[in-house]
């Protein structure tokens, strides 16, 4: 794919109970922010949050098969949480091509994450290289 500047893509996730279960099975995160109603009802949050990693998670799926593509890994990455994402919450990921290395497979990423009321809850930008295979 042929990337210019300003193109974009987006994906988008709805956030269940089963993602965050999941999630803690596999990196052991178990915070009680993410499973225990009671101690996060006495938070700010109100309401059990889900892994900040789930959230920046949208972002691998977006960058690893849309926008660069298949083959895409992340460089860096600088962004910031300006919300919570929270279990039942429609987010959508977006990125935006700022630049593309004229001879290197390297592309610079305006990022950001909003919920289904348009907040957003993620912003920043991130530096992708793609991989291709060797011709034959």
């Amino acid at each position: 794919m042929t990337l210019t500047v300003g193109q974009k893509a987006t994906r988008r996730l709805t956030l269940t109970s089963d993602h965050v279960k999941t999630f803690a099975a596999l990196t052991g995160d178990y915070n009680p922010l993410h499973f225990d109603e009671a101690f996060t009802a006495k938070t700010k949050f109100k309401h059990l949050v889900v892994q900040g990693g789930l959230t920046t998670g949208l972002l691998h799926a977006l960058v690893a098969m849309d926008m660069p593509g298949p083959g895409s890994v992340f460089l860096s990455q600088n962004w910031k949480f300006t919300a919570p994402v929270f279990i039942g919450d429609t987010i959508t990921a977006e990125a935006e091509v700022l630049s593309v290395h004229p001879s290197k497979p390297v592309t610079q990423l305006r990022i950001k994450i909003t919920r289904q009321n348009e907040e957003t809850v993620l912003e920043g930008e991130a530096w992708c290289y793609t991989f291709t295979p060797e011709s034959q």
